[in-house]
């Protein structure tokens, strides 16, 4: 069997077709518990409340953030590692929120953008900043500034126990930690093609979260979202909420919602990446099976659920 002709490559756009499935996903409980936990700090548009979203990818939590109300008037600093997604989240939430209706004060030189709510008046001030979340966390001038810190879909890529304390080191006494979207150990994709090797296939792609490198440092665990409990609390951080967040991915009448078959596809690419090589699997049985899996995309016939777990915490 030849491999599929088409790629799923563009990292900017799984984000945005990730949006509607992270929606549904979000644990609503522990977005509930955030809500009340804002609505007792005080904030003006002299004294808005300082949020840092580390990971922020294309500005997607912003935009739903505005969107459900959470935020009254706050000063937004977005920091991901690469420059595309900082790039697309400057013209993405521009047309957001043009479209939305909000007034929009561009100053591009600056990567920042102030968005006004009318008839509220609600304002946004939205930082974009090109940075490793390791250098950004360095910076003294970050030390002990951030009322609330946002991780989305971020911490079960990095090694838990060395970046909870340097995040911690941005947040000023008793701020809230939002971490959310953390996977724990459970990818199902149905229907089956062969249990037993489907079950292999699972067993190795976990194992390779397990054993992630990034620079000569493990940046990965197969079940983050139970192992936070303890890494939570050991970097002094009580836990207020949790809750599932699983993604649920299937197609209705008419197709799959929104963008979902392209983040479908990019999942199913994202395993052929990590195993195309892997000696435990029989390659070409492997790419028969990968094959079949984007056609099962194309027919609207694949599930796709990943168990994943959302955290609210204090420090």
């Amino acid at each position: 069997m030849t491999n599929h002709p088409i790629t799923y490559n563009s990292f900017p756009r799984y984000l945005s077709a990730k949006k509607s499935v992270d929606d549904r996903a979000l644990n609503q409980h522990v977005w509930h518990s955030l809500h009340q936990s804002l609505e007792t700090r005080r904030v003006d548009s002299q004294n808005p409340l300082q949020v840092v979203e580390i990971g922020g990818g294309i500005g997607t939590m912003i935009e739903r953030a505005v969107e459900r109300g959470l935020f009254t008037s706050v000063d937004y600093t977005l920091v991901d590692a690469l420059a595309e997604n900082i790039a697309m989240a400057q013209e993405r939430l521009q047309r957001w929120a043009v479209e939305a209706g909000y007034g929009i004060e561009d100053r591009a030189k600056a990567s920042s953008l102030r968005i006004t709510q009318p008839p509220s008046e609600r304002q946004l001030t939205v930082n974009l900043e090109t940075a490793d979340c390791f250098d950004f966390a360095a910076r003294p001038a970050q030390a002990g500034r951030y009322d609330l810190l946002i991780a989305h879909a971020f911490l079960d890529l990095v090694d838990i126990p060395r970046t909870l304390p340097r995040l911690r080191a941005l947040l000023r006494p008793h701020a809230l930690c939002y971490l959310t979207i953390n996977f724990d150990g459970g990818t199902i994709l149905q229907p089956e093609i062969d249990p037993g090797f489907d079950h292999l296939i699972e067993s190795v792609y976990h194992e390779t979260m397990d054993q992630r490198i990034t620079n000569g440092r493990p940046s990965g665990d197969s079940h983050s979202g139970r192992h936070l409990f303890g890494h939570l609390r050991a970097a002094g951080i009580e836990i207020i909420d949790a809750g599932s967040s699983d993604w649920v991915v299937f197609a209705g009448s008419v197709g799959y919602p929104a963008d979902e078959a392209y983040f479908l596809h990019f999942i199913i690419q994202t395993m052929q990446g990590a195993l195309h090589d892997h000696p435990a699997l029989d390659q070409p049985r492997f790419h028969g099976w990968i094959e079949k899996r984007h056609a099962q995309i194309e027919r609207g016939e694949l599930v796709y659920i990943a168990h994943q777990l959302d955290f609210l915490g204090r420090l």
